[in-house]
């Protein structure tokens, strides 16, 4: 299994550099203590499902086999539950379709909702960034690399009355029962499946940026190489990621600057660097390697990857803050006066509905790609981080 290989393989490197570099993500404050019911044994988790609207999900944590879990009253839980709704929007349609998949789908998916300790809605934070809480998901179950300690996180947050999981809206919180909490999701929360260096590397929009990390990394050891942080498990990663287009844009123009100062015709010039930059192979031309040095792509690169360090910072767009702030970049680990970067976002209903980003040398914001038919699609969550695309390359001088 992809994952669990890499979960293997990685834990090791990952584990001595979340040591050695304090991470952004901190970690949930101690949650206050839920007030039992009378001590009475009822309601649990378990019976909350009775309810007709959880019919679909209490079909899957019986699929799951993680009913007594939630009936325990010894045990602390807080469930994100989907109701029958949020099932068919994410497009489950009935029970009969839960009870067809896989149980190990089941059992992962189920798993990703529910967080073994208990979290109301008051102690989740407004703070930038998301605070992660790690999940009851060990994606090594049932494999020969079984690993105790692995578990994935979820990232909730706050904004006024309004709250997330991740990006996805909670309608309604604090459903108190004797042993934790539910709160009501607007649908699924899927588990991620990728880890981020692969779902750059498949995606037909980033081919330019897979190959700007792979220049950025010549010459440096394995173990110091971003594509190594992107394939890491225990990483909390947020890249903003121009697509092919952006990168075309900006290549083209500063080839061409180049080739004029080199004395070339400007009406040779321009369709020469669009020539030039026209395929990721941009990167990789010698003859290019003067302007495009791993020193300066790398600089390029890490100025679009949030956090000072490694193992960094995970921001969803519904966490970006509403009025323009300055935000550090992994640059910043290397240049720790550098200005950063300016953020902002404004919101249509719970979703994101822009943001801009603006470099230090930027003349214009860059936008963020947003899909207003899927506004879930903004981030791409993957195992060890969030992806978001933007229009524009960031440039830090």
């Amino acid at each position: 299994m992809k994952i669990i290989n890499k979960i293997k393989i990685a834990s090791l490197v990952v584990l001595s550099t979340c040591i050695l570099l304090p991470a952004c993500n901190k970690a949930p404050l101690y949650p206050e203590p839920i007030n039992a019911l009378a001590q009475d044994q009822t309601p649990t988790l378990a019976t909350l499902l009775d309810n007709a609207e959880f019919s679909f999900f209490k079909a899957a944590v019986v699929k799951a086999g993680l009913l007594p879990n939630l009936a325990s009253t010894s045990s602390r839980f807080t469930v994100f539950a989907p109701t029958n709704n949020a099932f068919i929007l994410s497009g489950i349609p009935s029970v009969d379709v839960i009870n067809a998949l896989p149980t190990a789908s089941v059992a992962g998916l189920v798993s990703y909702h529910i967080v073994p300790q208990t979290v109301l809605a008051q102690n989740i934070t407004e703070a930038f960034p998301n605070y992660e809480y790690p999940t009851v998901l060990n994606p090594t179950t049932g494999t020969n690399s079984f690993n105790p300690l692995v578990r994935l996180t979820n990232f909730p947050s706050k904004r006024g009355t309004s709250a997330w999981v991740n990006n996805i809206p909670v309608t309604d919180v604090n459903v108190n029962a004797v042993n934790g909490v539910l709160h009501k999701v607007y649908t699924i929360i899927s588990p991620p499946s990728k880890y981020m260096w692969d779902a750059i590397a498949e995606n037909s929009d980033l081919t330019y940026l897979k190959a700007a990390i792979i220049r950025a990394d010549s010459g440096v050891a394995l173990p110091s190489r971003l594509q190594t942080a992107l394939s890491s498990f225990g990483v909390n990663l947020t890249v903003l990621a121009p697509t092919n287009l952006a990168f075309q844009t900006l290549l083209t123009g500063a080839i061409y600057q180049a080739l004029v100062f080199q004395g070339m015709p400007p009406a040779t010039a321009y369709p020469t660097a669009q020539y030039l930059a026209s395929t990721p192979d941009v990167f990789s031309n010698p003859a290019l390697y003067g302007a495009l040095s791993a020193q300066t792509v790398k600089g390029i690169v890490v100025y679009h990857i949030l956090g000072t360090s490694i193992p960094g910072i995970r921001v969803f767009s519904v966490n970006l803050p509403t009025t323009t702030t300055t935000i550090k970049t992994l640059l910043n680990g290397a240049i720790a006066t550098h200005p950063g970067l300016l953020a902002k976002a404004t919101f249509s209903g719970p979703f994101v509905g822009a943001a801009t980003f603006k470099g230090a040398s930027n003349t214009t914001a860059s936008k963020l790609i947003v899909n207003p038919l899927n506004p879930f699609a903004t981030d791409q969550n993957c195992i060890n981080g969030v992806i978001m695309k933007i229009d524009q390359v960031l440039l830090p001088q």
